[in-house]
């Protein structure tokens, strides 16, 4: 008999693409669990902070994405310090809530750029808006005259902490990333606990502290074909294996009721 696979939700983007309003996935994000999670990539289109308990209900684990868009720094308390990045206020108002949603419930769950950015914020954390303006900074962003793929190659080294899990994965205290990010950590909220630094200080990875399952965040990007990368790929593994787990129980837990209620 043929499983059915964990289902992931991707929440997904509200752009203007011209003047239109879009609901945008990107397909490297989508692929990256179907590959390299062996789960399928669902969304759930304009669902509400509401929505969330009964959505949560359906899915296996929860894939916090990258964006161009980011999070409105009102949500850490600060105006916003540079009016020409696109922000997506509707994306705020699900993540945001989400995050908490899914460690309270133990339920998998990945940040990755803006989603890694999105649980620090929603745990009470703060963010540099523009992290190459602050002293001592390295420049995250990525050189946008070279073609797409070069943007993703390995950009600088992170470091570590030893015996950590992320150690496991990337079978080291060291590893090389890539880096396409213009904001990033300042203060990091409570209940995370960092497990890797840029050259410069940057934190480029958490987990979240005493959570029941899988709940990591990385500011890099392990997406990216993340099948070529064995750190990447190890995350996108272990992460599935977390997804399989909770589809299971989910399995078991309907069965159980639907005995039950055999008369």
């Amino acid at each position: 008999m043929n499983v059915a696979p964990s289902l992931v939700w991707l929440p997904i983007d509200h752009r203007l693409l011209g003047a239109a309003p879009f609901l945008v996935l990107g397909d490297k994000y989508a692929r990256a669990v179907q590959i390299g999670a062996h789960a399928q990539p669902c969304t759930f289109p304009l669902a509400r902070a509401s929505d969330i308990d009964g959505l949560l209900a359906l899915v296996d684990g929860v894939m916090l994405t990258g964006s161009p868009a980011n999070i409105h720094p009102s949500h850490f308390g600060q105006p916003v310090a540079d009016e020409t990045l696109p922000l997506d206020a509707e994306r705020d108002g699900l993540t945001l809530s989400l995050v908490s949603a899914c460690v309270a419930q133990g339920v998998p769950l990945l940040g990755v750029c803006r989603g890694f950015q999105e649980i620090n914020v929603a745990m009470g954390g703060s963010l540099h808006q523009q992290v190459q303006h602050v002293p001592g900074k390295m420049d995250h962003r990525e050189d946008k005259t070279r073609d797409f793929d070069s943007q993703y190659e390995l950009a600088h080294p992170i470091r570590i902490r030893p015996e950590s899990v992320l150690a496991q994965w990337a079978g080291g205290t060291t590893a090389m990333v890539n880096s396409l990010h213009g904001q990033g950590i300042d203060r990091l909220a409570d209940g995370l606990e960092a497990l890797a630094h840029a050259p410069d200080g940057i934190i480029e990875a958490f987990g979240v502290t005493g959570a029941r399952t899988f709940a990591y965040g990385v500011q890099f990007h392990p997406e990216w074909r993340c099948w070529d990368n064995p750190f990447y790929a190890a995350i996108f593994k272990a992460f599935g294996q977390a997804c399989a787990q909770r589809g299971a129980q989910r399995v078991q837990s309907t069965l159980s009721k639907s005995v039950e209620a055999v008369p």
